[in-house]
C-alpha cells in the first residue's frame, strides 16, 4: 500500500505544480464535484430502470439439492423466480453547489427505492441511502470529499448506472467487488447487511488536472469498509488509492466524452468473521477508449481474501442452502468490452468476462465465463432500451471428472434480459 501511495502523492503534487484544474469531467469529478459558479443550489435528479430477465430454470442434477432450483438460474435479489419483471433501480437525489455561506462547497445525496441487493436483506429497507457526501473545494489540487459515496476503484463499479452499457455486471465485478457481508465463514442463510454497491463511508482527497489534451486524476480514501452501512463494526479502516491518465479527443465533456484512458487502483482492508480477522485486498488495471462510434474497455482485477463462495450445492436459501465466504482464498479475472454505434441511435455490444475464483484450493476453484451479446437503442439522451443475451458457464477445472460438482454446474442456463432506463 505504501509503495503505491508514495508515487501517487508525488505524481499528484508534480501535476499540480505544472498544470491547472481540468474543465472536463471524469467519474470521480462528475460524481464528487459541481461546476464552479454554474451549478444550482439544489438540482433534483434520478432515474428508473425496469427490466425483464429469464432463464430456462434448469434444475440441479446432483448434490444435496438434486431436482431443486439452482441459485445461479434464479434471479437476484430474492432468488425465487427464473423469469420476472422487476424495478431494478429507482433512485432519486439532490445535488448542488454555490451555497450562500460558501460557494466552494458542494453536496450529493441519493436514495434507492428499487428491488436489488441494496434494499433487501437484513438491515436494508426501501429508501436505502446510497450516497450522502460533501466536497470541500478550497485547497488547490486536493479536494476533500466526506460521507458515503462510490469508492475509487474499478471502472465498471465507478460508472453511473444510467449509462452502463449492460443490464448485469460481469462475474469478476459482481462477485469480487460488489461485496456481500457475513458474520460467519459458512452456515449462513442470509447476509448481515445490504451489498456494498461499490460504496463506503469515509473521507477522500482527490483532484483532476489538465495538461494540453491530457487529464490526470488521483484519489486517496480512508473508509469504514462496510459498504452502504453507516457503521464500522470491526474498528478497522479500508485504504483506497486510484490514478488515471486520459487523452481527451476534441472538446467533448460529460459522462460520454471521447478519449482514451489508462487507470490503476488498489483497495486494502480487513474483515471480521466468527473465525477471526482476515485481510481483504483488491487491485486492478485497465483502459477505456471511446470516439463516439467505437467503444473499447478492458480491466484485469485480482483479489486476496474474503472471496464470495456462493451457496452450498448450488441450492437456494429457501431449500436450505447456505451462503459461504472463503476468507483466505484468492481470485483473479478480467473483462473485454466492445461497442459499435451502428446507427446514431443504435449501439451493438459484445462483452466477454472471466473469473477464476478460489484458486488456492482445488475444491474451491470455480471458473466463471460469460459472453454477453447486447444492443442499446437511444430514444433520447436520457431514455435507453437495452437487450442482452448472456452465454454462461461455470467449471470446476481442478476436480476429478467423477465429482458430482460437474453435474451441478452443468445446469447453468443462459440468460436473456431487457431493460428500459429513464433519467430525469
Amino acid at each position: 500500500m505504501k509503495q503505491l501511495l508514495k508515487p501517487t502523492l508525488l505524481l499528484g503534487a508534480l501535476v499540480g505544480i505544472y498544470t491547472q484544474p481540468a474543465l472536463a469531467v471524469n467519474w470521480l469529478m462528475l460524481q464528487g464535484t459541481e461546476p464552479a459558479q454554474q451549478a444550482p443550489r439544489a438540482n433534483i435528479w434520478g432515474f428508473i430502470q425496469a427490466d425483464f430477465q429469464s432463464t430456462n430454470d434448469t434444475k440441479l442434477k446432483a448434490g444435496p439439492f438434486a431436482g431443486e432450483e439452482a441459485a445461479f438460474n434464479q434471479l437476484a435479489p430474492q432468488l425465487d423466480s427464473a423469469q420476472e419483471f422487476n424495478i431494478r433501480r429507482a433512485r432519486i437525489g439532490v445535488r448542488g453547489n454555490n451555497l450562500p455561506l460558501d460557494a466552494k462547497v458542494n453536496y450529493f445525496l441519493l436514495a434507492e427505492f428499487g428491488n436489488n441487493g441494496i434494499t433487501t436483506g437484513p438491515n436494508a429497507s426501501r429508501g436505502q441511502l446510497t450516497d450522502a457526501s460533501i466536497t470541500l473545494n478550497h485547497l488547490p489540487g486536493a479536494r476533500i470529499r466526506a460521507g458515503l459515496f462510490k469508492t475509487p476503484g474499478s471502472e465498471e463499479g465507478l460508472q453511473s448506472a444510467t449509462i452502463f452499457q449492460y443490464i448485469n455486471f460481469t462475474n469478476v465485478t459482481d462477485r469480487i467487488l460488489n461485496e456481500r457481508f457475513f458474520d460467519n465463514a459458512s452456515g449462513n442463510t442470509d447476509r448481515n447487511a445490504p451489498v456494498g454497491s461499490f460504496r463506503d463511508t469515509g473521507v477522500q482527497v482527490f483532484d483532476s488536472f489538465k495538461h494540453a489534451d491530457w487529464e490526470y486524476t488521483y484519489a486517496l480514501m480512508l473508509g469504514n469498509g462496510s459498504g452502504v452501512s453507516l457503521n464500522n463494526p470491526d474498528n478497522d479502516f479500508d485504504h483506497y488509492a486510484y490514478f488515471s491518465a486520459e487523452k481527451i479527443f476534441g472538446q467533448s465533456v460529460g459522462p460520454r466524452r471521447h478519449g482514451v484512458k489508462l487507470f490503476g487502483w488498489l483497495q486494502d482492508g480487513k474483515r471480521t468473521l466468527n473465525t477471526g480477522t482476515f485481510d481483504r485486498q483488491r487491485s486492478g488495471i485497465g483502459s477505456t477508449y471511446f470516439d463516439g462510434k467505437y467503444r473499447l474497455m478492458a480491466e484485469y482485477i485480482t483479489a486476496d481474501g474474503m472471496i464470495y463462495g456462493g451457496t452450498s450445492g448450488g441450492g437456494i436459501p429457501q431449500d436450505g442452502a447456505t451462503f459461504s465466504v472463503q476468507p483466505e482464498e484468492k481470485a483473479k479475472g478480467y473483462y473485454l468490452d466492445l461497442g459499435y454505434r451502428l446507427l446514431p441511435k443504435l449501439e451493438l455490444n459484445l462483452r466477454y468476462d472471466l473469473l477464476d475464483s478460489g484458486t488456492e484450493v482445488a475444491a474451491n476453484r470455480r471458473e466463471f465465463q460469460t459472453t454477453t451479446l447486447g444492443a442499446q437503442y437511444f430514444l433520447n439522451a436520457k431514455t435507453v432500451l437495452r437487450f442482452n443475451y448472456e452465454l454462461r458457464s461455470i467449471k470446476a477445472p481442478d476436480l476429478p471428472s467423477s465429482s458430482p460438482v460437474h453435474q451441478i454446474l452443468d445446469a447453468v442456463d443462459d440468460r436473456i434480459s431487457a431493460q428500459v432506463s429513464i433519467g430525469f
